[in-house]
């Protein structure tokens, strides 16, 4: 018998290395520590050279977000979390943008000009911190799955805290622009009137193999243990939805924004998500912009085009 033990123990071990495996990519990929809180006067500016040339245009924003009168905002996610929002009103009534950043950032970090360009749009805006981010609560990142769940949370918050006659539109860059993608193939109220999606990828499945490849690891042989921690570990299932899935059910207007520099994000995957969406739609590719610096490159050409979208599709705007 004793060729049967050696059989269990060499299952065991492969159990168990299947499991460490599995848990690694489940740190790598989804987990997020707490970090402390940043002091005051510390700036977080996105890693990268290419943010560079930007970083005194991005502390400028940052300076200005928090000067401006705002109100802290907080809700109950559908899983119990806190999650945390600041709320920035240009004129009572306006149209409000709810703004979502990218895959571990900030919506300080992420979307500190945003706050600009909607004011110059006479529109009020509310930023988030997605879960396992900023000020808000959880230690899982989810690519779009559950936090297009919190997205409809915050709809719903906007709608009680404003009025049934609020009017709604749902903006996010990076991950961000996939979860308001997602969220937008799911029944939503009548006050959420179109979208924008700043270099969003098409699917979970796709940008994860994608960084494994430019980690110079096989991404067919890794990805089905990123996928089982993802379910064992972080309790969802990365291939439940996806962008490009929801932009076939998509019924409201979306304007697409990508750099063709992108070296994060494709930008074909917003080709693909452009092409498979079934709404009025525009695709706009900035020559020259890395990733999440579209608009940073050209802010009133920007600006200028998002108008011009939306008066086209009866959008709430107006520039400033």
């Amino acid at each position: 018998m004793e060729w049967y033990w050696i059989v269990l123990l060499v299952l065991l071990l492969i159990a168990v290395l299947v499991l460490l495996t599995t848990y690694i990519c489940f740190r790598m990929a989804f987990f997020v520590s707490r970090k402390k809180r940043k002091a005051e006067a510390e700036f977080d500016i996105p890693p990268g050279e290419i943010y560079e040339p930007y970083r005194e245009i991005m502390i400028d924003w940052m300076k200005k977000m928090r000067a401006e009168p705002h109100r802290e905002v907080t809700i109950t996610s559908f899983d119990g979390l806190t999650l945390r929002g600041n709320y920035y009103e240009y004129e009572a009534g306006a149209p409000i943008e709810l703004m979502f950043h990218g895959y571990r950032g900030t919506a300080e970090r992420d979307l500190c000009g945003g706050i600009q360009r909607c004011f110059a749009l006479k529109r009020n805006v509310l930023i988030v911190d997605q879960r396992g981010c900023g000020k808000s609560e959880g230690n899982v990142i989810s690519f779009g799955i559950n936090e297009s769940r919190d997205c409809l949370c915050w709809i719903d918050f906007l709608i009680e805290q404003f009025g049934p006659d609020v009017k709604i539109l749902l903006t996010g860059i990076s991950m961000g622009a996939s979860t308001v993608m997602i969220a937008a193939g799911k029944e939503l109220p009548p006050n959420v009137v179109g979208l924008l999606a700043d270099c969003g990828f098409t699917s979970a499945r796709a940008i994860i193999k994608k960084v494994i490849r430019q980690m110079k690891l096989p991404a067919d042989l890794l990805y089905p243990f990123v996928k089982l921690g993802a379910r064992l570990y972080g309790g969802f299932n990365p291939e439940e939805t996806s962008a490009v899935e929801a932009m076939r059910r998509c019924r409201l207007p979306i304007i697409f924004f990508h750099g063709d520099a992108d070296d994060y994000v494709p930008c074909d995957m917003s080709r693909e998500n452009y092409e498979a969406c079934a709404a009025p739609k525009q695709l706009v590719v900035v020559p020259g912009a890395g990733h999440g610096l579209a608009f940073m490159l050209d802010q009133e050409a920007y600006i200028r085009t998002l108008a011009e979208f939306s008066e086209k599709n009866h959008l709430p705007v107006s520039l400033a």
